[in-house]
């Protein structure tokens, strides 16, 4: 079994206009992977998430 290598990032974005963040660990840090790293945690709302920027965790 081969173990996917991940990158500690942080993921800024507007969740309803609001500014928020949140940390995940993600394999190239693409916006579709944080897309739906942030699906995952708001899965259960209507909320809107847009403005999504995705850097290294320092």
């Amino acid at each position: 079994m081969t173990v996917a290598q991940t990158t500690k990032y942080v993921i800024k974005y507007k969740l309803n206009g609001e500014r928020r963040f949140e940390f995940a660990q993600l394999a190239d840090g693409t916006e579709e992977q944080a897309k739906a790293a942030l699906d995952a945690i708001h899965r259960d709302t209507d909320d809107v998430i847009s403005d999504i920027a995705v850097s290294k965790a320092l």
